[in-house]
């Protein structure tokens, strides 16, 4: 698993890659909390290029909800992630997106 953080447009992406589980989770878990510290603009969790998750990672992201709010929004789901979460029923507590462009929202004015 690894996240790669980068900024778009005023929201912070975590690219997230490969399979989530209960014995590689926690620094995604890390980084939802260090968002919620640092700033105000969107989180954006792009889950394209995830190949499997479990339960664990499922409580993560309810966590990262709890502490985000509104602000963190799942993005560009992976066939299993799009499974997981049509299973789940996660996207009754958590807003997703088709694209990470969606979920960032349109372009700030200048």
């Amino acid at each position: 698993m690894r996240i790669v953080p980068r900024q778009d447009r005023g929201a912070l992406v975590l690219g997230v890659t490969g399979d989530l589980d209960m014995d590689n989770v926690a620094p995604l878990g890390a980084a939802l909390e260090s968002a919620a510290a640092a700033g105000d603009g969107p989180v954006v969790v792009d889950l394209s290029d995830v190949s499997f998750a479990d339960s664990t990672t499922v409580n993560v992201l309810l966590q990262g909800q709890t502490l985000l709010g509104p602000r963190l929004r799942l993005a560009e789901p992976s066939p299993f992630m799009e499974r997981l979460i049509g299973v789940l029923g996660l996207d009754s507590a958590l807003p997703v997106f088709a694209t990470v462009a969606e979920a960032i929202g349109p372009p700030l004015p200048l």
